[in-house]
Protein backbone atom coordinates (compact mmCIF):
# COMPACT_ATOMS: atom_id res chain seq x y z
CA UNK A 1 0.00 0.00 0.00
CA UNK A 2 1.45 3.34 -0.96
CA UNK A 3 1.38 6.28 1.35
CA UNK A 4 -1.35 8.28 -0.85
CA UNK A 5 -3.92 5.00 -0.33
CA UNK A 6 -3.28 4.94 3.09
CA UNK A 7 -4.11 8.30 3.73
CA UNK A 8 -7.22 8.60 1.69
CA UNK A 9 -8.38 5.05 3.04
CA UNK A 10 -7.90 6.10 6.51
CA UNK A 11 -9.32 9.28 6.37
CA UNK A 12 -6.56 11.42 6.19
CA UNK A 13 -8.46 14.80 5.59
CA UNK A 14 -11.90 13.94 7.74
CA UNK A 15 -9.04 13.45 10.71
CA UNK A 16 -8.02 16.93 10.13
CA UNK A 17 -10.88 17.96 10.82
CA UNK A 18 -12.18 15.85 13.64
CA UNK A 19 -9.02 15.52 15.64
CA UNK A 20 -9.53 19.00 16.86
CA UNK A 21 -13.10 19.30 17.28
CA UNK A 22 -13.32 15.79 19.03
CA UNK A 23 -10.50 16.97 21.18
CA UNK A 24 -12.65 20.63 21.46
CA UNK A 25 -15.31 18.30 22.98
CA UNK A 26 -13.08 16.42 25.06
CA UNK A 27 -12.09 20.09 26.95
CA UNK A 28 -15.33 20.80 27.56
CA UNK A 29 -15.85 17.94 29.83
CA UNK A 30 -13.25 17.87 31.81
CA UNK A 31 -12.74 19.43 34.72
CA UNK A 32 -11.49 23.12 35.25
CA UNK A 33 -8.60 22.21 37.23
CA UNK A 34 -7.33 20.15 35.13
CA UNK A 35 -4.75 22.89 33.86
CA UNK A 36 -1.58 20.49 33.01
CA UNK A 37 -4.07 17.87 31.87
CA UNK A 38 -6.05 20.53 29.26
CA UNK A 39 -2.50 21.55 27.61
CA UNK A 40 -1.84 17.89 27.01
CA UNK A 41 -4.70 17.45 25.14
CA UNK A 42 -4.37 20.25 23.24
CA UNK A 43 -0.81 19.26 22.53
CA UNK A 44 -1.55 15.65 21.35
CA UNK A 45 -4.65 17.13 19.03
CA UNK A 46 -2.80 19.45 16.95
CA UNK A 47 0.40 17.09 17.17
CA UNK A 48 -1.66 15.01 15.39
CA UNK A 49 -3.11 17.58 13.06
CA UNK A 50 0.82 18.47 12.40
CA UNK A 51 1.88 14.63 11.64
CA UNK A 52 -0.98 13.95 9.11
CA UNK A 53 -0.48 17.72 7.55
CA UNK A 54 3.51 16.80 7.20
CA UNK A 55 2.30 13.24 5.71
CA UNK A 56 0.04 14.89 3.51
CA UNK A 57 2.85 17.39 1.72
CA UNK A 58 5.48 14.90 1.70
CA UNK A 59 2.82 12.46 -0.33
CA UNK A 60 1.84 14.96 -2.55
CA UNK A 61 5.57 16.67 -2.94
CA UNK A 62 6.14 12.59 -3.46
CA UNK A 63 3.12 12.56 -6.44
CA UNK A 64 4.75 16.04 -8.08
CA UNK A 65 8.20 14.91 -8.15
CA UNK A 66 7.38 11.43 -9.57
CA UNK A 67 5.44 12.91 -12.16
CA UNK A 68 2.00 11.41 -11.54
CA UNK A 69 0.89 15.68 -11.20
CA UNK A 70 1.70 17.60 -13.49
CA UNK A 71 3.42 21.22 -13.18
CA UNK A 72 3.56 22.66 -16.58
CA UNK A 73 1.80 22.47 -19.16
CA UNK A 74 -1.76 21.93 -20.52
CA UNK A 75 -2.63 20.52 -16.46
CA UNK A 76 -6.64 18.45 -16.26
CA UNK A 77 -8.39 20.56 -13.02
CA UNK A 78 -9.50 17.44 -12.91
CA UNK A 79 -6.89 15.43 -11.87
CA UNK A 80 -4.91 17.40 -9.07
CA UNK A 81 -7.16 16.39 -6.53
CA UNK A 82 -6.18 13.53 -4.21
CA UNK A 83 -6.89 11.77 -0.68
CA UNK A 84 -11.18 11.81 -1.82
CA UNK A 85 -12.51 8.83 0.48
CA UNK A 86 -16.17 8.33 -0.91
CA UNK A 87 -16.91 6.54 2.05
CA UNK A 88 -17.02 9.99 3.52
CA UNK A 89 -19.21 11.79 0.97
CA UNK A 90 -22.06 9.38 1.66
CA UNK A 91 -21.94 10.21 5.19
CA UNK A 92 -23.91 13.91 4.42
CA UNK A 93 -25.56 13.41 1.24
CA UNK A 94 -29.10 15.67 -0.02
CA UNK A 95 -30.08 17.35 -2.78
CA UNK A 96 -27.27 19.38 -3.95
CA UNK A 97 -25.11 18.97 -1.18
CA UNK A 98 -22.60 16.34 -0.54
CA UNK A 99 -19.60 16.60 1.62
CA UNK A 100 -16.93 15.68 -0.41
CA UNK A 101 -13.60 15.93 0.97
CA UNK A 102 -10.56 16.33 -1.64
CA UNK A 103 -8.04 18.63 -1.88
CA UNK A 104 -4.90 20.28 -4.29
CA UNK A 105 -1.19 21.49 -3.84
CA UNK A 106 -2.53 25.19 -2.43
CA UNK A 107 -4.67 23.67 -0.02
CA UNK A 108 -1.95 20.99 1.57
CA UNK A 109 0.34 23.72 1.82
CA UNK A 110 -2.40 25.78 3.89
CA UNK A 111 -2.79 22.57 5.68
CA UNK A 112 0.58 22.72 6.89
CA UNK A 113 0.50 26.17 7.61
CA UNK A 114 -2.55 25.59 10.31
CA UNK A 115 -0.85 23.20 11.97
CA UNK A 116 2.53 24.63 12.02
CA UNK A 117 0.49 27.47 13.20
CA UNK A 118 -1.67 26.11 16.07
CA UNK A 119 0.80 23.55 17.13
CA UNK A 120 3.32 26.67 17.78
CA UNK A 121 0.22 28.89 19.31
CA UNK A 122 -0.96 26.18 22.28
CA UNK A 123 2.73 26.16 23.66
CA UNK A 124 2.80 30.09 22.90
CA UNK A 125 -0.35 30.30 25.29
CA UNK A 126 1.13 27.79 27.59
CA UNK A 127 1.19 30.37 30.77
CA UNK A 128 -2.20 31.51 30.09
CA UNK A 129 -4.50 31.36 33.70
CA UNK A 130 -7.74 32.60 32.92
CA UNK A 131 -10.61 30.24 32.11
CA UNK A 132 -7.41 28.06 30.41
CA UNK A 133 -10.16 25.37 29.77
CA UNK A 134 -12.65 27.66 27.21
CA UNK A 135 -9.62 29.14 25.83
CA UNK A 136 -8.67 26.04 23.95
CA UNK A 137 -11.76 24.79 23.59
CA UNK A 138 -12.24 27.48 21.22
CA UNK A 139 -8.56 27.69 19.64
CA UNK A 140 -9.43 24.24 18.41
CA UNK A 141 -13.08 24.48 17.23
CA UNK A 142 -11.76 27.22 14.95
CA UNK A 143 -8.73 25.38 13.92
CA UNK A 144 -11.40 22.67 12.83
CA UNK A 145 -12.88 24.92 10.56
CA UNK A 146 -9.83 26.76 9.54
CA UNK A 147 -8.69 22.63 8.14
CA UNK A 148 -12.60 22.26 6.98
CA UNK A 149 -12.31 25.20 4.23
CA UNK A 150 -8.91 23.58 2.86
CA UNK A 151 -10.31 20.25 2.21
CA UNK A 152 -13.66 21.04 1.36
CA UNK A 153 -14.93 21.05 -2.30
CA UNK A 154 -18.71 21.29 -1.76
CA UNK A 155 -19.85 25.14 -1.16
CA UNK A 156 -22.30 24.46 0.99
CA UNK A 157 -19.60 22.97 3.56
CA UNK A 158 -17.14 25.19 2.62
CA UNK A 159 -19.04 27.93 3.87
CA UNK A 160 -20.02 26.10 6.63
CA UNK A 161 -16.64 25.51 8.32
CA UNK A 162 -15.72 29.19 7.01
CA UNK A 163 -18.26 30.22 9.51
CA UNK A 164 -16.88 27.83 12.26
CA UNK A 165 -13.90 29.25 11.53
CA UNK A 166 -14.49 33.28 12.07
CA UNK A 167 -17.17 33.05 14.70
CA UNK A 168 -14.87 31.87 18.00
CA UNK A 169 -12.68 34.79 17.41
CA UNK A 170 -15.61 37.01 18.79
CA UNK A 171 -15.08 35.31 22.45
CA UNK A 172 -11.14 34.68 21.49
CA UNK A 173 -10.65 38.53 21.74
CA UNK A 174 -13.62 39.45 23.81
CA UNK A 175 -13.16 37.74 26.75
CA UNK A 176 -9.09 37.09 26.58
CA UNK A 177 -8.31 40.01 24.65
CA UNK A 178 -6.33 43.45 25.84
CA UNK A 179 -7.31 47.25 25.44
CA UNK A 180 -10.76 48.15 23.59
CA UNK A 181 -11.50 43.82 23.38
CA UNK A 182 -15.14 44.39 23.12
CA UNK A 183 -15.07 46.87 20.67
CA UNK A 184 -12.42 45.46 18.68
CA UNK A 185 -13.95 41.84 19.30
CA UNK A 186 -17.24 42.82 17.78
CA UNK A 187 -16.40 45.15 14.89
CA UNK A 188 -13.95 42.21 13.79
CA UNK A 189 -17.32 40.01 14.02
CA UNK A 190 -19.82 42.73 12.77
CA UNK A 191 -17.54 43.40 9.02
CA UNK A 192 -16.34 39.24 8.68
CA UNK A 193 -20.35 39.01 9.04
CA UNK A 194 -20.76 41.49 6.13
CA UNK A 195 -17.79 39.64 4.30
CA UNK A 196 -19.79 36.24 4.43
CA UNK A 197 -23.17 37.76 3.54
CA UNK A 198 -21.46 39.02 -0.06
CA UNK A 199 -20.17 35.12 -0.20
CA UNK A 200 -23.16 33.02 0.75
CA UNK A 201 -24.88 35.72 -1.89
CA UNK A 202 -22.53 34.52 -4.52
CA UNK A 203 -22.83 30.86 -3.67
CA UNK A 204 -26.45 30.82 -4.08
CA UNK A 205 -26.08 32.53 -7.34
CA UNK A 206 -23.77 30.21 -8.86
CA UNK A 207 -26.18 27.13 -7.43
CA UNK A 208 -29.49 29.22 -9.45
CA UNK A 209 -27.39 29.90 -12.22
CA UNK A 210 -25.78 26.37 -12.96
CA UNK A 211 -29.27 24.79 -11.99
CA UNK A 212 -31.09 27.11 -15.03
CA UNK A 213 -28.41 26.25 -17.50
CA UNK A 214 -28.50 22.67 -16.55
CA UNK A 215 -32.35 22.68 -17.18
CA UNK A 216 -32.09 24.74 -20.39
CA UNK A 217 -29.59 22.48 -21.64
CA UNK A 218 -29.91 18.69 -21.08
CA UNK A 219 -27.80 17.58 -23.51
CA UNK A 220 -24.96 18.81 -21.99
CA UNK A 221 -25.40 16.53 -18.80
CA UNK A 222 -24.67 18.85 -16.18
CA UNK A 223 -25.60 18.42 -12.35
CA UNK A 224 -26.72 20.87 -10.25
CA UNK A 225 -25.31 21.01 -7.07
CA UNK A 226 -22.66 22.90 -4.84
CA UNK A 227 -20.35 20.57 -5.71
CA UNK A 228 -16.87 22.93 -6.91
CA UNK A 229 -16.30 19.89 -9.70
CA UNK A 230 -19.85 20.38 -10.99
CA UNK A 231 -20.01 24.01 -10.93
CA UNK A 232 -16.31 23.86 -12.79
CA UNK A 233 -18.10 21.87 -15.49
CA UNK A 234 -20.93 24.39 -15.34
CA UNK A 235 -18.67 27.32 -16.02
CA UNK A 236 -16.59 25.28 -19.09
CA UNK A 237 -20.08 24.58 -20.89
CA UNK A 238 -20.67 28.93 -20.75
CA UNK A 239 -23.05 28.76 -17.68
CA UNK A 240 -21.24 32.00 -16.06
CA UNK A 241 -20.59 34.67 -18.52
CA UNK A 242 -21.11 38.04 -19.68
CA UNK A 243 -22.82 40.78 -16.42
CA UNK A 244 -23.16 37.46 -14.36
CA UNK A 245 -19.70 36.99 -14.58
CA UNK A 246 -18.47 40.32 -14.11
CA UNK A 247 -20.66 41.30 -11.04
CA UNK A 248 -20.78 38.01 -9.15
CA UNK A 249 -16.98 37.97 -9.13
CA UNK A 250 -16.75 41.54 -7.67
CA UNK A 251 -19.19 40.08 -5.06
CA UNK A 252 -16.87 37.39 -4.17
CA UNK A 253 -13.68 39.88 -4.12
CA UNK A 254 -15.78 42.29 -1.61
CA UNK A 255 -16.96 39.23 -0.19
CA UNK A 256 -13.62 37.55 0.22
CA UNK A 257 -11.70 40.59 0.56
CA UNK A 258 -13.11 41.41 4.06
CA UNK A 259 -11.18 39.09 5.58
CA UNK A 260 -7.90 39.33 2.95
CA UNK A 261 -8.02 42.78 4.40
CA UNK A 262 -8.63 44.43 1.35
CA UNK A 263 -8.71 48.38 1.45
CA UNK A 264 -10.85 50.17 2.66
CA UNK A 265 -12.47 47.17 4.43
CA UNK A 266 -9.71 46.85 6.35
CA UNK A 267 -9.63 48.65 9.64
CA UNK A 268 -11.32 45.73 11.73
CA UNK A 269 -7.85 43.48 11.65
CA UNK A 270 -5.03 46.38 13.42
CA UNK A 271 -7.76 46.32 15.88
CA UNK A 272 -8.61 42.86 16.04
CA UNK A 273 -5.01 41.93 15.91
CA UNK A 274 -4.10 44.85 18.82
CA UNK A 275 -6.78 43.02 21.07
CA UNK A 276 -6.10 39.55 20.83
CA UNK A 277 -4.51 37.30 22.87
CA UNK A 278 -1.03 35.49 21.62
CA UNK A 279 -2.22 32.32 19.90
CA UNK A 280 -5.59 34.27 18.75
CA UNK A 281 -3.02 36.84 16.99
CA UNK A 282 -1.09 34.15 15.72
CA UNK A 283 -3.73 32.07 13.78
CA UNK A 284 -5.55 35.51 12.69
CA UNK A 285 -2.73 36.94 11.17
CA UNK A 286 -1.35 34.03 10.51
CA UNK A 287 -3.78 31.54 9.23
CA UNK A 288 -7.78 33.64 9.25
CA UNK A 289 -6.63 36.21 6.98
CA UNK A 290 -5.63 33.75 4.16
CA UNK A 291 -9.10 32.01 4.07
CA UNK A 292 -9.32 35.55 2.01
CA UNK A 293 -7.32 34.90 -0.93
CA UNK A 294 -7.57 31.25 -0.71
CA UNK A 295 -11.29 31.39 -1.22
CA UNK A 296 -10.78 33.33 -4.27
CA UNK A 297 -8.22 31.18 -5.64
CA UNK A 298 -10.53 28.12 -5.01
CA UNK A 299 -13.65 29.32 -5.60
CA UNK A 300 -14.03 32.52 -7.53
CA UNK A 301 -11.03 32.32 -10.58
CA UNK A 302 -12.11 28.81 -11.82
CA UNK A 303 -15.55 29.79 -11.63
CA UNK A 304 -15.85 32.67 -12.85
CA UNK A 305 -12.32 33.52 -15.17
CA UNK A 306 -14.47 36.53 -17.43
CA UNK A 307 -15.15 38.26 -13.78
CA UNK A 308 -11.09 38.37 -13.15
CA UNK A 309 -10.75 39.55 -16.37
CA UNK A 310 -12.45 42.26 -16.30
CA UNK A 311 -11.77 43.89 -12.97
CA UNK A 312 -8.18 42.81 -12.34
CA UNK A 313 -7.10 46.47 -13.28
CA UNK A 314 -8.95 47.53 -10.12
CA UNK A 315 -7.90 44.83 -8.16
CA UNK A 316 -4.35 45.32 -8.81
CA UNK A 317 -4.43 48.65 -8.07
CA UNK A 318 -6.53 47.84 -4.55
CA UNK A 319 -3.60 45.50 -3.88
CA UNK A 320 -0.84 48.16 -5.01
CA UNK A 321 -2.22 50.59 -2.29
CA UNK A 322 -3.07 48.02 0.07
CA UNK A 323 1.27 47.41 0.00
CA UNK A 324 1.82 50.98 0.30
CA UNK A 325 -0.51 51.98 2.68
CA UNK A 326 -0.03 49.65 5.17
CA UNK A 327 3.71 49.98 5.09
CA UNK A 328 3.39 53.56 5.60
CA UNK A 329 0.75 52.87 8.05
CA UNK A 330 3.27 50.22 9.80
CA UNK A 331 6.03 53.37 9.90
CA UNK A 332 3.94 55.65 12.12
CA UNK A 333 2.71 53.13 14.66
CA UNK A 334 4.15 52.94 18.63
CA UNK A 335 2.61 49.98 19.66
CA UNK A 336 4.30 46.87 18.70
CA UNK A 337 1.33 44.83 17.71
CA UNK A 338 -0.28 47.97 16.04
CA UNK A 339 3.14 48.14 13.54
CA UNK A 340 2.80 44.01 12.97
CA UNK A 341 -0.98 44.10 12.45
CA UNK A 342 -0.27 46.42 9.64
CA UNK A 343 2.63 44.94 8.21
CA UNK A 344 0.27 42.18 7.69
CA UNK A 345 -2.39 44.46 6.01
CA UNK A 346 0.72 45.33 3.74
CA UNK A 347 1.58 42.14 2.70
CA UNK A 348 -1.70 40.45 2.17
CA UNK A 349 -1.73 43.18 -0.58
CA UNK A 350 1.11 40.94 -2.27
CA UNK A 351 -1.50 37.71 -2.23
CA UNK A 352 -4.37 40.17 -3.81
CA UNK A 353 -1.54 41.78 -6.46
CA UNK A 354 -0.35 38.12 -7.58
CA UNK A 355 -3.91 36.74 -7.43
CA UNK A 356 -4.70 39.83 -9.97
CA UNK A 357 -1.99 39.35 -12.16
CA UNK A 358 -3.71 35.76 -12.97
CA UNK A 359 -6.44 37.89 -15.14
CA UNK A 360 -3.73 39.01 -17.11
CA UNK A 361 -3.60 35.43 -18.67
CA UNK A 362 -6.24 36.70 -21.60
CA UNK A 363 -4.00 39.32 -22.80
CA UNK A 364 -1.39 36.63 -23.29
CA UNK A 365 0.99 37.19 -20.43
CA UNK A 366 0.77 33.47 -19.42
CA UNK A 367 4.02 32.92 -17.87
CA UNK A 368 3.67 36.06 -15.78
CA UNK A 369 0.15 34.80 -14.64
CA UNK A 370 1.31 31.51 -13.45
CA UNK A 371 4.49 32.92 -11.80
CA UNK A 372 2.58 35.99 -9.85
CA UNK A 373 -0.24 33.50 -8.66
CA UNK A 374 2.28 30.83 -7.64
CA UNK A 375 3.41 33.64 -5.65
CA UNK A 376 0.29 34.99 -4.27
CA UNK A 377 0.00 31.69 -2.56
CA UNK A 378 3.65 31.41 -2.16
CA UNK A 379 2.82 34.20 0.25
CA UNK A 380 0.51 33.21 1.94
CA UNK A 381 2.58 30.18 3.24
CA UNK A 382 5.49 32.55 3.47
CA UNK A 383 3.73 35.40 5.46
CA UNK A 384 2.01 32.50 7.30
CA UNK A 385 4.67 31.51 9.43
CA UNK A 386 6.17 35.00 9.68
CA UNK A 387 3.58 36.89 11.17
CA UNK A 388 2.90 33.60 13.50
CA UNK A 389 6.55 34.12 15.08
CA UNK A 390 6.05 37.79 15.26
CA UNK A 391 3.29 37.71 16.92
CA UNK A 392 4.49 35.16 19.27
CA UNK A 393 7.24 36.94 19.81
CA UNK A 394 5.27 40.22 20.89
CA UNK A 395 3.21 38.47 23.10
CA UNK A 396 6.35 37.18 24.69
CA UNK A 397 7.90 41.17 25.07
CA UNK A 398 4.64 42.17 26.39
CA UNK A 399 4.31 39.39 29.14
CA UNK A 400 8.45 40.19 30.30
CA UNK A 401 8.68 43.92 29.46
CA UNK A 402 5.02 44.69 30.28
CA UNK A 403 5.00 47.40 27.60
CA UNK A 404 4.27 47.22 23.69
CA UNK A 405 5.57 50.89 23.26
CA UNK A 406 8.55 51.04 20.88
CA UNK A 407 9.61 54.07 21.95
CA UNK A 408 10.15 52.55 25.77
CA UNK A 409 12.43 49.80 25.14
CA UNK A 410 15.80 49.40 24.02
CA UNK A 411 18.59 47.00 24.03
CA UNK A 412 16.53 43.88 24.99
CA UNK A 413 19.49 41.83 22.99
CA UNK A 414 21.55 41.89 25.79
CA UNK A 415 18.94 40.37 28.03
CA UNK A 416 17.29 38.36 25.72
CA UNK A 417 19.19 37.02 22.74
CA UNK A 418 17.28 34.57 21.71
CA UNK A 419 14.23 36.56 21.62
CA UNK A 420 16.34 38.94 19.22
CA UNK A 421 17.67 36.09 16.88
CA UNK A 422 13.97 35.43 16.09
CA UNK A 423 12.70 38.66 15.55
CA UNK A 424 15.41 39.66 13.36
CA UNK A 425 15.02 36.07 11.51
CA UNK A 426 10.96 37.18 11.38
CA UNK A 427 11.89 40.76 10.68
CA UNK A 428 14.55 39.96 7.56
CA UNK A 429 11.36 37.78 6.14
CA UNK A 430 9.09 40.37 6.29
CA UNK A 431 11.42 42.81 4.20
CA UNK A 432 12.02 39.77 1.77
CA UNK A 433 16.23 39.56 2.45
CA UNK A 434 16.91 36.47 0.08
CA UNK A 435 17.53 32.95 2.32
CA UNK A 436 13.67 33.42 3.79
CA UNK A 437 10.43 32.64 2.87
CA UNK A 438 9.20 35.91 2.49
CA UNK A 439 11.62 37.06 -0.41
CA UNK A 440 10.59 33.94 -2.52
CA UNK A 441 7.29 35.17 -2.51
CA UNK A 442 7.49 38.34 -3.17
CA UNK A 443 10.31 37.92 -5.86
CA UNK A 444 7.32 35.66 -7.44
CA UNK A 445 4.92 37.72 -7.20
CA UNK A 446 6.38 41.34 -8.31
CA UNK A 447 8.02 39.22 -11.32
CA UNK A 448 4.86 38.34 -12.49
CA UNK A 449 2.94 41.15 -12.34
CA UNK A 450 5.71 43.12 -14.21
CA UNK A 451 5.09 41.01 -16.96
CA UNK A 452 1.41 42.33 -17.14
CA UNK A 453 1.43 45.52 -15.10
CA UNK A 454 4.94 46.94 -15.40
CA UNK A 455 3.72 50.31 -13.37
CA UNK A 456 1.76 49.02 -11.05
CA UNK A 457 4.30 46.79 -9.56
CA UNK A 458 6.57 49.43 -9.57
CA UNK A 459 4.39 51.96 -7.29
CA UNK A 460 3.90 48.50 -5.31
CA UNK A 461 7.65 48.17 -4.66
CA UNK A 462 7.46 51.43 -2.83
CA UNK A 463 6.34 49.09 0.34
CA UNK A 464 9.70 47.13 0.32
CA UNK A 465 11.29 50.29 0.71
CA UNK A 466 9.04 51.61 3.26
CA UNK A 467 9.34 47.83 5.37
CA UNK A 468 12.61 48.29 5.70
CA UNK A 469 12.51 51.57 7.05
CA UNK A 470 10.26 50.64 9.81
CA UNK A 471 11.40 46.86 10.19
CA UNK A 472 15.25 47.84 10.48
CA UNK A 473 14.08 50.68 12.79
CA UNK A 474 12.20 48.37 15.08
CA UNK A 475 14.98 46.03 15.55
CA UNK A 476 17.29 49.50 16.49
CA UNK A 477 14.71 50.76 19.28
CA UNK A 478 13.49 47.52 20.39
CA UNK A 479 16.83 44.84 20.92
CA UNK A 480 19.86 46.80 19.73
CA UNK A 481 19.57 50.31 21.35
CA UNK A 482 20.50 51.65 24.50
CA UNK A 483 18.79 49.37 27.27
CA UNK A 484 16.52 51.01 30.20
CA UNK A 485 17.99 49.81 33.44
CA UNK A 486 14.05 49.14 34.05
CA UNK A 487 14.05 45.99 31.81
CA UNK A 488 17.47 44.49 33.56
CA UNK A 489 15.07 41.46 35.38
CA UNK A 490 13.57 40.68 31.92
CA UNK A 491 15.50 37.36 30.99
CA UNK A 492 15.39 35.60 27.75
CA UNK A 493 12.76 32.63 26.34
CA UNK A 494 12.21 29.60 28.83
CA UNK A 495 11.40 26.22 28.50
CA UNK A 496 7.87 25.79 26.55
CA UNK A 497 8.71 29.44 24.89
CA UNK A 498 11.02 28.14 22.87
CA UNK A 499 9.02 25.72 20.73
CA UNK A 500 6.97 28.42 18.79
CA UNK A 501 10.26 30.38 18.02
CA UNK A 502 12.24 27.45 17.40
CA UNK A 503 9.55 25.52 14.82
CA UNK A 504 8.39 29.06 12.85
CA UNK A 505 11.79 30.26 12.55
CA UNK A 506 13.09 27.13 11.71
CA UNK A 507 10.29 26.97 8.57
CA UNK A 508 11.14 30.60 7.42
CA UNK A 509 14.63 29.49 6.60
CA UNK A 510 13.77 26.05 4.76
CA UNK A 511 11.49 27.46 2.38
CA UNK A 512 13.40 30.34 2.14
CA UNK A 513 17.10 28.44 0.91
CA UNK A 514 15.34 25.35 -0.71
CA UNK A 515 11.50 26.68 -1.66
CA UNK A 516 12.03 24.02 -4.84
CA UNK A 517 9.33 21.60 -3.35
CA UNK A 518 6.58 23.92 -1.88
CA UNK A 519 6.44 25.80 -5.38
CA UNK A 520 6.27 22.92 -6.82
CA UNK A 521 3.16 21.52 -4.83
CA UNK A 522 1.72 24.72 -5.42
CA UNK A 523 2.37 25.56 -8.87
CA UNK A 524 0.76 22.12 -9.38
CA UNK A 525 -2.75 23.45 -8.43
CA UNK A 526 -2.01 26.48 -10.06
CA UNK A 527 -1.55 25.91 -13.69
CA UNK A 528 -5.24 24.30 -14.35
CA UNK A 529 -6.61 27.53 -12.44
CA UNK A 530 -4.60 29.59 -14.82
CA UNK A 531 -5.25 27.59 -17.63
CA UNK A 532 -8.81 27.97 -16.78
CA UNK A 533 -8.66 31.26 -17.21
CA UNK A 534 -7.58 31.10 -20.86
Amino acid sequence: MTLNEFLTNNYALALLVLVPMLASIVLMLMPRTWSLAIRLVAVAATGITLIISSLLIWDYWTLVRDGHIAVSGAVDFFRIWQYNNKAVEGLLHFGPISLRMATDGAGVAMCLLTSLTIFSGVFASWKLKNRDKEYYTLLLLLVAGVFGVFVTVDLFFFFLFYEIAVLPMYLLIGIWGTGQKEYSAMKLTLMLLMGSAFVITGFLALYAQSSAFAAAHPQLGLKASFGLFDLVRASQAGAFTGDFARWFFLVFYVGFGVLAGIFPIHTWSPDGHASAPTATSMLHAGVLMKLGGFGLLRVALPLLPQGLHDWHWLIAVIAAWNIVYGAFSAMGQRDLKYVIAYSSVSHLGMVMLGLAAGGAVMDGHLAGAVTAVNGAVFQMFAHGIMTALLFALVGLVYEKAHTRDIDAMGGLARIAPGLAVAFTIAGLSSVGLPGTGGFIAEFLVFMGTFAAKPWIAAFACLGIVITSIYVLRLLRRVFFGKMDPHYEHMGDARTTEWVALTVTSAVILAVGIYPYPIIQIISSSVQPIVSLLQ
